[in-house]
């Protein structure tokens, strides 16, 4: 449920606030600071960016400067998987990838100083010997050079529905002594959200029903302590250790007022509250064996969300009020045990992996309906929100990774995965999967500053064990059957990159992604008449994405350049509900964002500007469709000042045009298609403008 509750943030981010003092530049005598080769790079390998490159921008840590290597794009698929796995991050840290899942890429680069990055490289993923990695990875080179810390603090405010915003930030330090390096942070990600306006309810001929105005205010805290350890017992033998403990807290309230065109006025209480503790406790040991290198990995995980709704309406004619109360406790685990063993044989590099991941859900769900004599909540039999998941899952794979010629490089990889799924409570069941896994990818890179990558891969889907059991959303009305039978979708991914650089100019990154999926999984019908989550057929998607800096320099406008990134999808499934074709509900149609920085040479002042829009596909059920999105387009605006007492400033506005919350659905009054429209909703909210502070700073 989390992942949905932080979707309601609203805002498009402003460019990342860099830091420092210096502002002279490395360039290349036109004024465009370019990357630096390297000696000890292989030829045909990709580009080095050294510390000379970022220093316009003043960067306080090593996420400061990869977000601005051009054309290059963070991946992080940390947390969207249960198990390790294969490689699924594009960054690296000297050669290696992050062990821990619950801190992402982006946390974990925000705490190396700047001053301790030797350089980064970007290669292409086919020619490392990480299985899992294609396309563009940037590996930042680090050297310790100390104690060193960094601090954030993030606040901002909006003038309407919502609190001040005033303890997000980390601080952190990272050092070394002898052997052994450490990071220790303190963190809260946090955000303050709302929106008000009307919701127009009408009949099916399009008259007005009712006339719905709210006013949507909420919070979210993500305070968390984290820890990651290193000791090097000798050059080839190294261990990590990550620790780390947080508490979620959110809070939605939505007060709704409705005035129907003939009846009573209502007056709607609704509130929702989550919070719980997470922790994660990891670590892994690399060290060499039988003419290679084994490296061990264990991690154990937990999160518990406790969650309740309350909705209650009353009448101003003096009828009883009506309501209900929805509860939930999440408890959810998972085990990992992990193997790599690599080693070099027949000019090539090998690497043989297994897993072992044991996951695990306990749920306690309550239904409440309110008893009108007595204004008590009475609790209703609801068996089916009751139960547990557990799946344990193995998988084997072998890869084999060479280069063909000096500019020419491919990887293969094979395996299999074996899980077996057990439910408890009303609905229980047992079953097991036997499923094969492999990739085979290939990397041409003719020129320093070009390169294609090709990869057809096959995918095995993860459940998500909420899936299997019901659940209840009392402001849309709406109630999520269980479904003991499931089947983890497959799919085959054929995907293409190409990368090309233009100098001092900038570069661009093309990328397309073309999936076959099997056993797809969207909303289908229940046989009793309710509707859950279930495997619905045959499904396909296409992924067209264009993304790169342009550098304005050779124009004359030193210091200033743009980035872009846009997005195209194009999607077939077949509605289980009226076999017509339609996009994957509530999945991306098409997105572009853009965002404009000047950092003014020989000053420590940069400003800037963004835009960002969106059109996300709407969903369907078999009672309603519907359609959730804000825009059209938000523009963000930022000045910033690297050098205020030694620390970063940056302060800037979003929303300047006026962007609002939407929502529109149809409810029919029976089953899709042949039922008649029942009524339909048009909300229209107002965002506001939303200002942002943020000060950084090293130590």
């Amino acid at each position: 449920m989390r992942p949905l509750l932080r979707s309601l943030l609203a805002g498009a981010a402003l460019p990342l606030a860099a830091p420092a003092a210096g502002q002279d530049t490395g360039d290349s005598g036109d004024g465009a600071p370019t990357a630096n080769v390297e000696d000890g790079v292989p030829q045909g390998r990709g580009q080095v960016y050294t510390p000379d490159y970022f220093a316009q921008f003043a960067p306080r840590n090593a996420l400061d400067m990869v977000v601005r290597i051009p054309g290059f794009t963070i991946v992080d698929q940390g947390n969207n998987q249960r198990g390790l796995g294969e490689a699924n991050r594009n960054v690296l840290v000297n050669g290696e990838r992050f062990s821990s899942k619950s801190d992402s890429v982006r946390d974990q680069l925000s705490r190396i100083s700047a001053g301790d990055v030797v350089r980064i490289e970007i290669v292409d993923g086919t020619t490392l010997d990480i299985p899992g990695l294609t396309g563009q990875v940037a590996n930042v080179v680090v050297e310790s050079a100390g104690a060193s810390g960094q601090f954030s603090w993030r606040t901002g405010f909006r003038p309407y529905n919502t609190e001040a915003q005033l303890y997000g930030g980390e601080i952190s330090l990272t050092g070394s002594s002898g052997k052994f390096d450490y990071t220790v942070s303190l963190s809260n990600a946090n955000d303050r959200f709302g929106a008000d306006g009307p919701n127009l309810v009408t009949d099916r001929d399009g008259q007005l029903i009712e006339t719905q105005t709210s006013k949507l205010s909420g919070a979210f805290d993500n305070p968390k302590l984290s820890a990651n350890f290193t000791y090097r017992f000798s050059g080839d033998t190294v261990a990590n250790l990550n620790l780390s403990y947080g508490e979620d807290f959110f809070y939605r309230n939505e007060p709704e007022i409705g005035v129907p065109v003939a009846g009573p006025t209502r007056t709607r209480f609704f509130r929702i509250r989550e919070n719980g503790p997470e922790y994660e406790i990891g670590g892994d040991i690399e060290f060499p064996l039988i003419g290679g290198t084994m490296k061990l990995i264990g991690l154990e995980r937990f999160e518990r969300d406790n969650f309740s709704s309350v909705l209650v309406d009353g009448f101003d004619d003096g009828r009883d009020d009506t309501g209900s109360r929805f509860t939930q406790t999440n408890a959810a685990g998972e085990r990992i045990g992990r193997f790599e063993y690599g080693w070099r044989m027949l000019s090539a590099d090998w690497q043989l992996s297994g897993e072992a991941a044991f996951n695990r859900l306990d749920r306690v769900s309550g239904l409440f309906e309110l008893d009108p004599v007595t204004g008590a909540f009475v609790e209703l039999p609801f068996p089916a929100g009751t139960g547990g998941v557990t799946e344990d899952r193995y998988e084997s794979i072998l890869s084999y990774s060479t280069q063909l010629t000096p500019k020419l490089a491919l990887q293969v990889t094979a395996g299999g995965e074996y899980s077996k799924i057990e439910q408890t409570g009303s609905a229980a069941n047992s079953r097991t999967f036997q499923r094969p896994k492999g990739s085979l990818s290939l990397a041409w890179r003719p020129e320093d500053d070009f390169d294609i990558s090709i990869e057809i891969r096959r995918r095995v889907g993860q459940l998500s064990f909420g899936d299997f059991l019901a659940s209840v959303s009392l402001n849309n009305d709406n109630q999520n059957g269980g479904n003991n039978s499931l089947v983890p979708d497959q799919s085959w991914n054929v995907e293409a990159e190409i990368n090309k650089g233009f100098g001092a100019w900038g570069s661009a990154k093309l990328e397309l992604r073309q999936a076959w999926f099997e056993d797809f999984i969207d909303y289908f019908p229940l046989p009793a008449g309710g509707e859950a989550r279930g495997n619905v057929g045959s499904a396909q998607r296409t992924h067209l994405q264009l993304n790169g800096t342009v550098k304005l320099d050779p124009l004359g406008w030193r210091g200033a350049q743009v980035e872009f990134d846009a997005i195209k999808r194009w999607m077939r499934i077949a509605d289980p509900f009226t076999g017509e074709t339609r996009p994957f509900s509530n999945d991306l149609i098409d997105q572009f964002e853009a965002d404009f920085r000047h950092d003014i040479p020989d000053t420590d002042w940069a400003y800037g500007a963004g835009l960002f829009t969106f059109n996300p596909a709407p969903y369907s059920r078999r009672f309603e469709t519907g359609r959730s999105w804000e825009g059209p387009v938000f523009l963000n605006l930022f000045a910033e000042h690297k050098d205020v007492f030694g620390m970063t400033v940056n302060a800037g506005v979003r929303n300047v045009l006026g962007a609002r919350n939407r929502f529109r659905r149809t409810v029919f009054a029976a089953s899709r298609p042949d039922a008649p429209i029942l009524f339909s909703e048009d909300l229209d909210r107002r965002v506001g403008p939303i200002f942002r502070f943020t000060v950084s700073g090293n130590f």
